[in-house]
């Protein structure tokens, strides 16, 4: 069945790229009504902006969607992927800026914010999107595939040339809470100079070297406290994927790959997708198929400890 939130998790801090302070309150939703973003500091215009693929635009290193009265949030990628791993089907989200707060980084204050409220189940039954036949996506050595697959599975590899990152791979099958035990405290990263080339560009000001990002110079961690996880990167690719995928409006019950792939290749892959309606089906979720969805059976235990 559906899930949302028995009570309402409140959210602060200040978007990455902005640095701008914002006040982010998530709220239960009636069932049926998916994921919602509503602009609270937005008068005289339409401020309602569905969480959904068709809604997103072009933007520099996030995610971001944008209603057709011109009303946008961005960098949703992190709240969007706890939403997914932690069951949440029907949500309202108020925010009072055009950006949702980095936090630390990663989806695991999300999650742990979603949990201490806790869920309540709604008599309405989940709808998954099944992939019915292989569909690809490529951008010069970046691609992105999805193929048919009983759950949703992510695949994906990165290379750089910067040596502390390398080349990383990794493959998990995110049913049965394994998006929260295993990927929802990699934080966001990036190289030094990306870091003196965004800045430059007013980007990522809100961004602090081990408090919100990882960043990387050559062979050198330079955020204090070093890793969570040694593949950290990789995993961290793959939170963002699985929030950009729940942009489809539903689970995911496929196999997604990436290859150096980011936030606009999952969204061409996507808008590919649905243009093709041989390729996926719209299904509901009887026993069978519930027990295979991201978040089924999640509980505040999984959540890894955060030094």
């Amino acid at each position: 069945m559906q899930n949302t939130l028995k009570s309402a998790a409140v959210f602060e801090g200040r978007g990455l790229h902005s640095g701008k302070p914002v006040r982010m309150v998530v709220r239960p939703a009636s069932a049926n009504f998916g994921i919602w973003f509503k602009r609270v500091d937005v008068d005289g215009r339409d401020s309602m902006i569905s969480a959904q693929w068709d809604q997103v635009v072009p933007s520099r290193l996030c995610t971001l969607i944008r209603n057709d009265a011109g009303v946008d949030v961005s960098t949703i990628e992190h709240i969007m992927a706890a939403l997914a791993g932690c069951a949440v089907h029907n949500a309202l989200i108020e925010i009072d800026g055009p950006e949702v707060p980095i936090l630390d980084g990663s989806a695991v204050p999300f999650v742990q914010g979603f949990l201490a409220r806790g869920l309540i189940e709604q008599l309405a039954t989940v709808r998954a999107i099944k992939i019915l036949r292989t569909v690809e996506v490529s951008d010069g050595d970046a691609t992105a595939r999805l193929e048919p697959a009983d759950m949703l599975e992510i695949d994906f590899q990165i290379d750089f040339a910067d040596r502390a990152i390398g080349h990383q791979e990794k493959s998990l099958n995110l049913s049965n809470g394994a998006f929260v035990r295993e990927l929802c405290d990699s934080r966001t990263f990036c190289r030094q100079s990306d870091v003196e080339a965004m800045q430059a560009n007013g980007l990522a000001l809100g961004g602090t070297p081990g408090e919100n990002a990882v960043v990387f110079d050559g062979d050198r961690v330079l955020s204090p406290g070093g890793l969570r996880h040694a593949d950290e990167p990789v995993r961290h690719k793959m939170l963002d994927a699985m929030g950009d995928l729940y942009l489809a409006g539903g689970p995911v019950l496929g196999r997604y790959t990436g290859i150096r792939a980011g936030h606009a290749l999952t969204n061409k892959l996507l808008r590919t997708l649905f243009a093709d309606p041989t390729a996926w089906r719209m299904v509901e979720c009887g026993a069978q198929t519930v027990g295979k969805l991201p978040g089924v059976g999640v509980h505040r235990g999984d959540v890894p400890a955060i030094a």
